[in-house]
């Protein structure tokens, strides 16, 4: 169990947290006593949501807390709004007196809330727990919670502390907690294995590219495969960025972080799958051997690629890795990468666009997404812009000409690389939250992988 949650108790001295709204405030109904409503008449308090009233009870001990939330009726209700609990409620045991729009959820929301980088300071975060609420299952948000923390503790570790080696050893950790096999392979032998794209990429930074694979599950099982971009730094490389596109690409590896958190749920709640996670780990450096603009690379699967631009490096390494991926003709196929700033332009930060030519699967994320608040949104892979990646002297360019479509031209490259896959979904994420929210903290940030978990579990049943 995660340690936000405590398991309840019926003689504990939890401290009740009721939510209000303006539904019923002015007339005296809601889940108020008499007491406790001319209380908060008299501090001045309004049901707004996030707005929050400590009430004291006997023996000068906290005695509950007001939450203000949405009208039932409101048509858009933000369902991690409970998260703010987590910074604003001085230390101790708290309970739900009353349902939120979404327990679950609200639950969930805590526990993220809660959630400090502490690896190179001091938390000033508190001791928020929550008795687990009845019908909520403890282990599955603990498990969500958990593998949430892994994906932002991966995104918030910077580069020098964080590079192809040391994202290696958090995939070995993973892999070892619950029995995976996992190799890796290294440097030149890139080369020598047929992995062209991912050296290029990689080649000119200090610390050697590398292609880290783990397998688990019974061999019999659905094939399920998760590829993530695992670019530790981004400088753009000779075609480099200025500096505040540069500023937080320790965060180019959030693909691989999101992959990671995924697995780590699917191994941990052991889903009947045959699970694959690849993880091309590299960093985008410059040298005298970096890659250049119009190098052209024969890829794994044999296509040539001229590159037009070498800050679109992350669909490159994919691209080698999922044509591995693919060979095996997995049922599902799933990529993640923080690949496009087109995305973010077109979507913002917070709702990551999805790819795939499969409408029923297409319909299932979206109903997973939405149930699990874990915001995505689909984009087409529509086929008349494969042009605009055209080349005149290799099987196709790495971007798009004319600087249209980017997060699109970008799916249309990596679709290029899969073609036996019974099935493949494809996330452009940002991986990062740059203002914090209830329940996501300012840094980085889990994408789509609840929602995929969600996804997987019902699929594939444990």
């Amino acid at each position: 169990m995660h340690p936000v949650f405590v398991a309840r108790d019926e003689a504990s001295n939890a401290v009740p947290i009721w939510f209000v709204s303006t539904v019923g405030w002015d007339d005296g109904g809601g889940p108020l006593d008499a007491a406790t409503r001319v209380f908060a008449r008299a501090a001045g308090y309004e049901p707004r949501p996030g707005n929050h009233l400590l009430v004291p009870g006997p023996n000068s001990k906290l005695g509950g807390v007001l939450f203000g939330i949405e009208n039932p009726k409101a048509p858009h209700k933000n369902l991690f709004g409970p998260g703010k609990l987590a910074d604003v409620l001085p230390a101790g045991t708290y309970r739900f007196a009353n349902a939120p729009h979404d327990t679950r959820l609200a639950a969930l929301a805590v526990a993220l809330g809660s959630y400090r980088f502490t690896r190179y300071r001091k938390s000033d975060g508190k001791a928020v727990r929550l008795e687990v609420p009845d019908g909520v299952d403890a282990a599955e948000i603990s498990r969500m919670a958990e593998a949430a923390f892994l994906a932002r503790d991966l995104v918030n570790t910077p580069a020098n502390d964080m590079g192809p080696a040391e994202l290696e050893k958090a995939a070995r950790d993973v892999a070892a907690k619950y029995g995976a096999h996992i190799s890796a392979i290294v440097g030149d032998d890139l080369l020598a294995k047929n992995f062209p794209l991912i050296h290029a990429v990689g080649r000119a930074a200090a610390g050697s590219p590398r292609l880290i694979d783990m397998t688990w599950g019974d061999v019999k099982a659905p094939k399920v495969t998760l590829v993530g971009k695992g670019v530790c730094f981004d400088s753009g490389g000779l075609d480099i960025k200025p500096d505040n596109a540069m500023l937080i690409m320790k965060k180019d590896m959030g693909g691989a972080a999101n992959v990671l958190a995924l697995a780590q749920m699917v191994m941990d709640a052991k889903l009947k799958v045959r699970l694959r996670v690849l993880i091309p780990a590299v960093e985008n450096a410059i040298s005298g051997n970096a890659m250049r603009p119009l190098d052209i690379y024969r890829s794994r699967k044999g296509i040539t690629v001229e590159i037009g631009n070498t800050d679109a490096e992350g669909r490159l390494v994919l691209a080698d890795a999922l044509a591995l991926a693919d060979e095996e003709a997995p049922d599902l196929l799933i990529d993640m990468g923080t690949l496009t700033g087109a995305a973010r332009v077109a979507l913002g930060p917070e709702l990551p666009p999805f790819y795939t030519d499969d409408e029923a699967l297409a319909a299932k994320v979206t109903e997973h997404a939405a149930a699990e608040n874990d915001p995505l949104w689909r984009l087409p892979l529509w086929k008349p812009y494969e042009a605009m990646l055209d080349s005149k002297i290799a099987d196709t360019n790495n971007v798009g000409g004319g600087g249209f479509a980017g997060s699109i031209t970008c799916a249309l490259f990596m679709k290029r690389f899969v073609e036996h896959a019974k099935a493949w979904l494809h996330f452009d994420i940002y991986a990062w939250t740059p203002n914090a929210k209830p329940g996501r903290p300012e840094g980085g940030e889990c994408q789509a992988a609840r929602a995929m978990y969600a996804l997987l579990s019902e699929r594939y049943g444990r």
